[in-house]
This record gives C-alpha cells, sequence and structure tokens, in this order.
C-alpha cells in the first residue's frame, strides 16, 4: 500500500476528493479542511493500493496539484485493515508488478546526478577493480562491481527513453561519460603510483589470469549477460526489490572493464586497452537496450491490463 499526503487549494478538493473515490484501491481517505498553511489549503491523505497509485498520481497531476498545491508519496510496510486488504484486492493486478513512473523517473533522476559523492564511488571502484585485475583477485573485482554507482545513469537513460524525458537522459549520459572518464583517468595515476611502489607490474598484467582475464576478451555471453543483468534491474527497480540490484551490480563486467583499460593504458598495452574499452562498451550498450526493453514492455502490459479492467 501507498499513503498519500496532499495540499489542495480549496477550490479544487473537491475535485480531488471525486479522483480518490472513484479510484478502485483507495482507503483510509481522510479531509482537514483549512489545515496547510505553506501553500495554504486543505490537507487530504488516504491509502492507495500499489497497483493503482500512478493511475491516482496521473489524475492528481491532470488536476494541477503539482503546481497549485502538494503530493507527498509513501510506502506503508505494515497496515492491519481488513479495509486496505479490501482495496488491495479490489485493485487490478499485482502490487509488486506496478510501475510508479513519476517515482521511477524521480529516483533514476537522483541516481544519475553527477556529484562529487557519485565520483568518489565509481572512482573508488575502478581503483577497487584495478587492484583485482592486476592481482588476478576474483573477490575484488566482485567487491569493485558492488561498490560501483553505475547502472543509476543507465537506468536513467532507459527511463528517459521511454518516458521521453530529453533532459534526464542528458543528465544521464553526463554522470555516465565524465564518472567514467575521470575513475579512469584517477585510476591510471594510482596505477603508475602502485607501479612506483612496486606494487603493479607489467608481468602481473601480462600473465595468465584465469580469474580476471575476461575483461578485456568481450565474447557474445558478455552482451547475453549484461541484456540479462539490464532487464533484472529495471524490474528490481519498478517493483521496489532493491535487494536484486545488488545481483545486478555484481553481474555485468562494466567498472572491472575499465579498470582493466586503465591499468593497461599506464602501461601502454594497446591491445588490452581496446579489448576493455569494447567489453565495457559492450555492457553498457546491453543493460540500455534491456532496460528500455523492459520499461516498454511493462508500460503496454500496464496499460492493456488498465483497458480490460475497464471494460470488464
Amino acid at each position: 500500500m501507498l499513503h498519500l499526503r496532499l495540499i489542495t487549494p480549496p477550490e479544487k478538493t473537491d475535485d480531488v476528493l471525486r479522483l480518490i473515490e472513484k479510484t478502485v484501491g483507495t482507503t483510509h481517505l481522510v479531509v482537514l479542511q483549512g489545515a496547510a498553511r505553506n501553500p495554504a489549503g486543505d490537507v487530504v491523505t488516504c491509502d492507495v493500493a500499489r497497483e493503482a497509485g500512478d493511475e491516482l498520481l496521473t489524475g492528481l497531476q491532470e488536476l494541477g496539484l503539482d503546481r497549485t498545491g502538494s503530493i507527498a508519496v509513501e510506502n506503508i510496510d505494515l497496515s492491519l485493515s481488513l479495509r486496505a486488504d479490501k482495496a488491495e484486492a479490489e485493485a487490478p493486478g499485482e502490487g509488486a508488478d506496478a510501475v510508479l513512473w513519476e517515482h521511477l523517473t524521480d529516483a533514476t533522476h537522483e541516481e544519475s546526478t553527477l556529484s562529487v559523492t557519485y565520483l568518489a564511488f565509481i572512482t573508488l571502484a575502478t581503483m577497487i577493480a584495478a587492484c583485482g585485475v592486476v592481482l588476478d583477485n576474483a573477490v575484488l573485482i566482485v567487491g569493485a562491481m558492488a561498490v560501483g554507482p553505475e547502472f543509476g545513469p543507465l537506468a536513467g537513460i532507459s527511463t528517459s527513453i521511454v518516458r521521453r524525458r530529453p533532459r534526464l537522459a542528458l543528465r544521464s549520459l553526463n554522470a555516465l561519460l565524465v564518472g567514467f572518464a575521470v575513475a579512469m583517468a584517477a585510476t591510471v595515476l594510482f596505477s603508475l603510483f602502485m607501479d612506483a611502489l612496486d606494487l603493479f607490474s607489467r608481468a602481473q598484467l601480462d600473465a595468465d589470469r584465469p580469474q580476471t582475464g575476461f575483461v578485456y576478451a568481450p565474447d557474445a555471453f558478455s552482451f547475453i549477460v549484461a541484456v540479462l543483468a539490464g532487464a533484472a534491474g529495471t524490474l528490481s527497480l519498478t517493483s521496489a526489490k532493491s535487494g536484486a540490484l545488488v545481483g545486478v551490480a555484481i553481474s555485468v563486467t562494466t567498472v572491472p572493464a575499465a579498470a582493466n583499460a586503465a591499468v593497461a593504458l599506464s602501461y601502454g598495452d594497446t591491445h588490452q586497452t581496446w579489448g576493455s574499452t569494447e567489453q565495457l562498451l559492450l555492457n553498457l550498450l546491453g543493460i540500455v537496450l534491456a532496460g528500455t526493453l523492459t520499461l516498454a514492455a511493462q508500460r503496454a502490459w500496464w496499460e492493456g491490463h488498465r483497458r480490460s479492467a475497464r471494460t470488464g
């Protein structure tokens, strides 16, 4: 269930109440007239089944409430109410399958913002992965994959394509390109520093690396795994199952490929640099493609489900 807290101008309160009451899956409606001060107006709260949430939010936006008042949405972790159970049963579909498009857009917007924290995470992840590829240590590679924040901008690009939000696309692309550029440049310097301390060596990079050699040897499975992980990651975002994102992060060779490219570049190894770059681009393309197709399929399925529910 979702909890909505609305601030409505007095002249729009009746329209808001009618919309809530006619939306299947709503309950616990409360109206506090004149309770709001900034902005001034009435406070309306209600609970709505997650699968009916997007339809209600769209209707509230069409009433202009996001401009003249306020719309706040919270997840309800526990609701002991027969009315809530009835509302969820009446709402079409399953809550786990529902997509809150505004929430997804807002979440990806935040995750794809180029910030100091984002740059720090992707740079540290790439440096950890650099240690992993030189030492041929799979544990470090997995750790670097989990730390890397690059799925946010990739999800932002997919969301922007489906929702036709060019600003989100530019923001996400900027975070992705600048993030990897800064991380790889810093990792080149890190590699040179480690070499000066005799902790990295060209011999280690050129040695047989059974645990990490795959990061500069892309093949068909690289793209297939990226597509599967991209679909899984997108589903985890839209269904609020964030735990699955950890599995997605350690499934795709983005940060390790960038790290291997940076280390190889520091030693002038063009073969590994190009192979790792190809691996990186292949994975990025696979994730964006899968994410876009997954979101498009979800949108088409829900629109068809709603139409059949109304006609039925």
